[in-house]
């Protein structure tokens, strides 16, 4: 098979329309969207910014309790779903479970600032700089009391206390 050839075929594939099974599984993937909205609180809803068809199916859903009625709605509001932009919505839901990219990109520099405290003196200084509202004493008694527990092999309290005092000092983006 030539290259023209092959960039032909490659092209006809674009054209095609998407297969049934891929169609079925999108639809599964915002109906388990809409379920998971369906286990929301009402303010958590009102913040989502939804459909007003799409909310009305959604309260509506909470309030049946027949199973068979309840797939039906389920159906429907996957149906509703099809009209929405999932992203947006999937993006909200990530943050408030603290899943987000940007949320586990914070916990893992407070962490590392732990450890970096933890292993290097001289780290307490570059953090008191970038953040002078911390508490330095708090923080050298948790750091001494982290590296006394380590030697002694008991259980990490300070170590943990450290980990919140940090999350507590460095602003979350």
């Amino acid at each position: 098979m030539n290259t023209r050839q092959r960039h032909h075929d490659d092209e006809l594939e674009e054209e095609l329309p998407p297969s049934k099974t891929k169609i079925k599984k999108q639809m599964l993937g915002l109906q388990d969207l809409g379920k998971t909205l369906t286990e929301l609180s009402k303010e958590k809803l009102r913040d989502l910014n939804l459909d007003e068809n799409l909310l009305i199916a959604i309260l509506e859903y909470k309030r049946m309790t027949k199973f068979g009625a309840l797939n039906r709605q389920l159906q429907y509001i996957g149906r509703l779903m099809r009209d929405v932009d999932p992203a947006p919505i999937q993006a909200k839901l990530d943050a408030w479970n603290g899943t987000s990219r940007q949320h586990t990109a914070w916990l893992h520099q407070v962490e590392h600032w732990r450890d970096r405290l933890l292993d290097e003196p001289d780290s307490l200084t570059e953090l008191l700089a970038a953040h002078p509202e911390a508490d330095a004493q708090h923080l050298r008694a948790l750091i001494r009391n982290a590296l006394k527990e380590k030697e002694l092999a008991k259980p990490p309290k300070s170590y943990r206390e450290l980990f919140q005092s940090l999350r507590e000092i460095i602003p979350e983006p």
